[in-house]
């Protein structure tokens, strides 16, 4: 059974015979009464009952009729949506926290102002997490760090994030690996990019963490790192939106490990006009360039340069 079983079946109800039903749709009857045949042989029973030369609706083709006239009617709403170029519908997007606590609520804020039918439910995770969400089809897009090429992935860059080692501000100033070779290493759980980042500075010094809290919330990162637990990695522009940030120290890192970029990715080939709209918000935010002071002190270790706000 499909859609077109479903109209001849209405065009033969409506015109009352298969003559009827045949010159409505320019087709032969040999083919009209075979596709009666196929649907009555699908749902296992007859539709129609012949009474005086025209064909009349059976018990269970007037039931049958009712659920028909529901699955045309919806056929018709969903190719209409889709044939339309205004965003509409359930928007998936998965994120980091990162980037939706200090990059998304303009850019959201803006996309939800210009396309109001679109109902974005957004979930957070670490990059492995939202990555692999988007490949089960969980999500229809994604923003993730560090995001490696994928044949089965499409991403444009999104923000630059500029990453800086945190400490409490009651220790002494660190400036390279091997100062912090005794810290405990606070950081969300496995498959985090930030986390990676910060284990490969660390590596590069010789330094291999052995004592890891893993916390899933930046304001419990910078709460832990302000009471003396240990140190973290943070995008800088994060430090700018939590509270209490101004109760750690900042460090920057070398360029190659500081500099982040990350991405909006969806699958290859996939694309709706919510995906379009979203892709558009990206291209002209302009969010990388939109200066944000950020709190705590910041010293420059070797081979940065330092800076403030």
């Amino acid at each position: 059974m499909d859609f077109s079983d479903l109209r001849v079946f209405k065009a033969v109800v409506e015109e009352g015979s298969v003559s009827g039903a045949a010159r409505r749709l320019h087709r032969v009857q040999s083919n009209i009464t075979t596709r009666i045949q196929q649907l009555e042989a699908s749902v296992g029973t007859k539709l129609f009952v012949r009474e005086k030369g025209r064909l009349h609706l059976s018990p269970a083709g007037k039931l049958f009729l009712t659920y028909a006239d529901q699955i045309l009617s919806i056929s018709e709403q969903a190719r209409d949506a889709l044939a339309q170029d205004t965003p509409q519908g359930v928007f998936r997007i998965g994120t980091l926290e990162s980037t939706a606590a200090s990059r998304l609520p303009p850019l959201l804020s803006d996309y939800h102002a210009k396309y109001p039918a679109v109902r974005i439910e957004l979930m957070t995770g670490t990059a492995d997490t939202v990555r692999d969400a988007l490949l089960a089809r969980e999500v229809d897009a994604i923003f993730v760090a560090d995001c490696i090429a994928d044949s089965s992935v499409d991403l444009m860059p999104a923000f630059e994030e500029e990453l800086v080692l945190i400490a409490p501000l009651s220790r002494k100033q660190i400036r390279h690996p091997r100062d912090v070779r005794d810290e405990t290493i606070i950081a969300f759980p496995r498959g985090c990019a930030y986390r990676r980042r910060l284990q490969a500075w660390l590596a590069s010094g010789g330094v291999i963490a052995q004592k890891t809290l893993e916390l899933s919330s930046y304001h419990a990162i910078v709460a832990c790192v302000a009471a003396g637990t240990g140190i973290a990695l943070a995008p800088r522009s994060v430090l700018a939106v939590v509270r209490g940030a101004e109760n750690v120290a900042s460090y920057e890192l070398p360029e190659r490990a500081r500099k982040a970029v990350t991405s909006l990715a969806w699958r290859k080939g996939e694309t709706s006009w919510a995906l379009k709209a979203l892709q558009a918000e990206v291209a002209h935010a302009s969010v990388a360039s939109r200066g944000k002071k950020d709190s705590g002190k910041v010293v420059a270790m070797p081979g940065a340069k330092a800076r403030r706000g």
